[in-house]
């Protein structure tokens, strides 16, 4: 399978880093996977639903440990990417704003 997108949508929160939505062979798409600052660094949540417990259950999620690390060490290659882009889209000032 492969990985054919991967949008970020960036947050500013304390723990909630970003939303990433995921899309495999052009034609199969995850949405709301969560980039979380845990407390060993970045991790990658899966989409999950608060079921009537409280507890809460993944509704996707690799079934392999492989593809779990291919497709955290690409999502979270793109977060990294897109924190380098808004970082500097913010540290240059717009044409309006130029003396």
């Amino acid at each position: 399978m492969e990985i054919t997108e991967i949008r970020v949508h960036l947050r500013n929160e304390d723990k909630l880093k970003a939303f990433a939505t995921v899309t495999f062979d052009n034609c199969f798409v995850v949405r709301s996977m969560k980039i979380i600052e845990g407390n060993k660094g970045l991790i990658l949540c899966m989409p999950s639903r608060k079921m009537p417990d409280g507890t809460y259950k993944d509704v996707a999620h690799p079934i392999n440990m492989d593809f779990r690390k291919r497709l955290e060490d690409r999502v979270l290659a793109s977060y990294r990417e897109e924190l380098k882009r808004s970082s500097g889209a913010q540290a240059v000032p717009a044409a309006s704003e130029e003396p």
